[in-house]
């Protein structure tokens, strides 16, 4: 049966047929008092390990509310294993680029801190609270894991052999972004881009010289840190991620 407009909830409960399913202060309060929904009413509860399930909602009450399952709408299925490296922004940006990759399908945000990066201590509750808004309205069955910021150097020294990192430089001596995405063949991915201020010579010559680093220049206008991580995101999941394949089932 399809519905016209379709209410997601991320769930970290399990999901499956006759199981209630808690839901907590925040859902609630959306449900009651935003939709003005009601018990019998009909919503899709998600997460990655379960897939999508539509549920009938069995209560809401002040301290919290349930809602049943009853039928599968989507299987669990394989999401892009692509992460996002990033200088921690200012407030409104930083909101606004979780927001956005969690849109493109990144799995994971792992905020750095460069030698010019301006902002260091980051609220990742709140973070966290966007991603889950943005999986909700964009039918992604995951959430991205949103960790917590290190040093540039020390996620480096110990980046995984088997990912590449697209580094989003602005040197001239980079080749543009899509000739050399043209190039390289689908795997795991990340994308690298830094604070507003550019990254520091020594970071980008300790950069240039790592194996596992794909340098690129996003063009010829100097791009704002979360407009060049969109771009490059964008980019990445256009020529080797799950754009090439269409809307999945």
């Amino acid at each position: 049966m399809a519905y016209a407009t379709v209410t997601r909830l991320y769930s970290d409960q399990p999901l499956g047929g006759g199981i209630s399913v808690p839901l907590d202060d925040a859902q609630t309060h959306y449900l009651r008092n935003v939709l003005r929904l009601g018990a019998g009413a009909r919503i899709a509860l998600f997460n990655g390990a379960d897939g999508e399930w539509w549920a009938e909602i069995e209560n809401l009450r002040k301290n919290g509310g349930a809602a049943r399952p009853v039928e599968q709408r989507r299987k669990p299925r394989a999401e892009p294993d692509l992460w996002l490296v990033f200088a921690p922004l200012k407030r409104a940006r930083i909101d606004y680029l979780v927001e956005k990759a969690t849109e493109l399908g990144v799995s994971a945000l792992l905020p750095v801190i460069t030698e010019r990066t301006i902002v260091e201590r980051l609220n990742l509750d709140r973070l966290r609270a966007h991603a889950r808004e943005a999986a909700e309205q964009t039918e992604r069955l995951t959430l991205p894991e949103i960790r917590d910021p290190m040093p540039l150097g020390a996620l480096l020294a110990d980046w995984p052999a088997d990912r590449r990192l697209l580094a989003c430089v602005e040197s001239g001596a980079a080749p543009p972004v899509a000739e050399q995405l043209a190039r390289e063949q689908p795997g795991k991915w990340a994308a690298l881009v830094g604070p507003e201020g550019g990254f520091a010579d020594s970071e980008l010559d300790a950069i240039g010289k790592l194996p596992f680093v794909c340098a690129v220049s996003l063009g010829p206008r100097v791009l704002r840190a979360d407009t060049a991580a969109i771009s490059a995101l964008s980019l990445l999941q256009a020529f080797l991620g799950d754009w090439r394949a269409g809307r999945g089932a």
